[in-house]
């Protein structure tokens, strides 16, 4: 890959990571809003789960206008992987600034009602789990809003590394040189 054709997979990564970011921000939300309406729950998960589907949109679309329909496997991986990074770093952003200035503790406290509640309680007992899960609320209650921005960007990086490979794989065309 030359300079040139770097700098071209980096700025389309860039614009594709943005709007990453706006379909995670939309999940986010309705994540949060789900813990009082479960409608708004599904629409997050349908959204994550939309995700690798989005990216393998873009990078059709970046292969079919921008490189004339051709693409190794090395470069669309690349380009994925690209792509969940700038989307991360812009949803860590949006996740620290959440957590920072808006939430005020509603999601923990939202979690421990939850596991508080009777029937959850009876579960977590049967399970001998109830160890694990004060440890968990615990351990919740000391992060401050820069670790959980932190630990979904790290996750989302992994996640783009690991899910890059398929989405690659399937989109690649290699140029056929006539002889």
């Amino acid at each position: 890959m030359t300079p040139a054709e770097y700098i071209q997979l980096k700025a389309f990564a860039r614009v594709d990571g943005a709007l990453l970011a706006l379909l995670w921000t939309v999940s986010f939300a309705c994540y949060v809003a789900g813990i009082a309406q479960p409608l708004y729950a599904i629409a997050a998960l349908l959204l994550m789960v939309a995700t690798p589907f989005f990216v393998g949109k873009r990078l059709r679309r970046f292969r079919d206008e921008s490189l004339g329909g051709f693409i190794s496997m090395l470069r669309g991986w690349a380009f994925v992987i690209l792509v969940f990074f700038y989307g991360g770093i812009l949803l860590a952003l949006v996740q620290y600034v959440y957590f920072a200035y808006i939430d005020q503790g509603y999601l923990l406290a939202s979690f421990t009602t939850a596991i508080q509640a009777p029937e959850n309680k009876q579960v977590i007992e049967a399970y001998g789990m109830q160890q694990a899960v004060d440890e968990s609320l615990t351990m919740m209650s000391t992060m401050r809003p820069i670790d959980y921005a932190l630990n979904v960007l790290t996750m989302n990086i992994t996640i783009g590394i690991i899910i890059g490979l398929p989405i690659a794989a399937l989109l690649q065309k290699k140029c056929v040189k006539k002889v």
